[in-house]
């Protein structure tokens, strides 16, 4: 792993680059990073669909900051979730006020214990799935200076230059980039939507204005009524269907904190819409190099999204990913905040629905290239995802249309 000198003068010629159209080099970013904002360790770290911070990548891999994470720590990450939230590059003393962030947990409980003194953040839109931001965030020791406002504006700078070169390089590994996104595809840009135990909206009140009338009222009827049925659990999560106005069907991960002062006070509450599997597909080992238990994972995902119409079995998949089925089951389960079959299966529902939107193929002939055993299966499973039969679901399509 690259390992960047902390003493090093900022060069005023240094910048990042913006990163090519693939190949794009995190190792590069930070040694580059390095030469103009001095650090003692960098991170790249990313909100998730199964709710909370992540840490995707980081300079020199400080053992204790990413156990921090591992054991749930995100829930204290402030300084994160305020950048995230404002969009502008934050210290810690930014943050939570001089003397709060003297005495905050985060401080206490993860800088201290692995010898920091002092911290700074810039967003980064969009880190590796489409709607979970994230940021870029640094640290520094005792002995070395706070980081001032010259340093939060070469932050962000480099925080940007990252953001723009992501995007470039997700591109590039697009298999769809040279075509349009169907319009049933279509996605808000917000994935996210968090409330606090009053039903205050914690990433911005226009957030929830992407979704219909039947979406909102039904998330936030949602909200209300898990956040009565917590009954002293620290955090629990579910898989959620919800219908818009078409009643096409929406898949949410709900995950329901007793405690996350990160946020708020009280309990809060995140209804994290579900990437598609063309999403996943996209993600490379290296995005989570920081996080070796989700970058195993990752082969067996492509594998899935190659070959679900052949209906590989447990054992052939979790194989890729040097797992036991069992032990691959659990794993994909509590990373990705979905099962590997409900992966499969929404593979299979957006072939399905690309060929009925196509208007031209029949029932028998999409359910097996789709990889059902036999149509009534595929209606069975395709009413399950989306709400509607093949047939409604096209009927809707096509009257979308006119």
């Amino acid at each position: 792993m690259t390992q960047i000198s902390t003493q090093r003068e900022p060069h005023p010629s240094a910048s990042i680059p913006a990163g090519a159209t693939s190949g794009f080099s995190y190792p590069q970013h930070f040694e580059r990073l390095g030469r103009i904002l001095p650090y003692s360790e960098a991170l790249i770290i990313s909100s998730v669909p199964r709710g909370g911070l992540q840490v995707t990548q980081a300079a020199h891999g400080n053992d204790a900051l990413l156990r921090s994470y591992i054991k749930g720590m995100h829930a204290l990450d402030r300084v994160s979730w305020q950048t995230i939230i404002g969009g502008q590059a934050l210290s810690g003393q930014d943050a939570c006020g001089k003397h709060g962030f003297d005495n905050c947990s985060f401080r206490q409980q993860i800088m201290s214990v692995s010898g920091f003194a002092h911290i700074a953040a810039a967003r980064i839109r969009n880190v590796i799935l489409p709607g979970y931001d994230g940021v870029l965030q640094v640290y520094r020791k005792l002995d070395q200076e706070p980081f001032s406002a010259a340093d939060l504006q070469k932050l962000a700078s480099a925080a940007k230059e990252i953001e723009t070169g992501l995007g470039r390089d997700r591109e590039s590994r697009s298999d769809r980039k040279h075509q349009p996104t169907p319009f049933w595809a279509h996605r808000p840009a917000a994935r996210q939507f968090i409330f606090d135990h009053d039903l205050n909206e914690l990433l911005g009140e226009d957030r929830l204005s992407q979704l219909d009338d039947r979406l909102r009222h039904q998330i936030v009827q949602h909200a209300r009524q898990q956040l009565q049925l917590l009954n002293g659990q620290p955090s629990f999560a579910d898989r959620l269907q919800l219908p818009d106005s078409r009643s096409d069907l929406w898949t949410f991960r709900v995950s329901v904190f007793k405690s996350y002062p990160a946020l708020s006070d009280g309990p809060v509450i995140f209804f994290c819409l579900q990437p598609t599997c063309g999403e996943w597909s996209l993600i490379r080992q290296e995005d989570f190099q920081a996080d070796a238990d989700l970058s195993r994972l990752i082969p067996s995902m492509k594998f899935m999204r190659d070959e679900f119409q052949n209906v590989p079995t447990l054992d052939e998949i979790a194989k890729l990913s040097h797992l036991s089925p069992y032990h691959f089951h659990r794993q994909f389960s509590d990373l990705m905040g979905l099962t590997p079959k409900h992966f499969m299966l929404e593979c299979q529902i957006q072939k399905a629905k690309s060929q009925l939107a196509g208007g031209e193929a029949g029932l028998p002939e999409i359910s097996k290239s789709c990889g059902f055993s036999h149509q009534s299966h595929f209606t069975s499973r395709f009413k399950q995802a989306t709400g509607l039969t093949p047939t409604r679901w096209r009927r809707m399509i096509v009257q979308s249309r006119g």
